[in-house]
């Protein structure tokens, strides 16, 4: 968790920062948590097709096969 990191702040954004539980669990944490309002937590979905897109239009392509990662401990991250 954040005890890990040398960070006292988490910033929560997207689709997911709007699930009011989440929201409320977050706030017990003893780190300063930023979220943007409910109306501006929309999936990110939408803005990475479009990017996509503009990159694809202008001739920018990416090999179809790429490692992804379902899941990303956080003790596999450095701040």
């Amino acid at each position: 968790g954040l005890e890990a990191t040398d960070c006292s702040e988490l910033i929560l954004a997207g689709g997911v920062a709007a699930n009011t539980k989440l929201r409320a669990k977050l706030h017990t944490l003893p780190a300063k948590v930023i979220f943007p309002s409910p109306g501006l937590c929309t999936d990110n979905g939408a803005m990475i097709a479009y990017l996509g897109y503009q990159r694809l239009s202008q001739g920018e392509t990416e090999p179809l096969h790429f490692l992804t990662r379902a899941r990303w401990g956080l003790d596999q991250l450095t701040p």
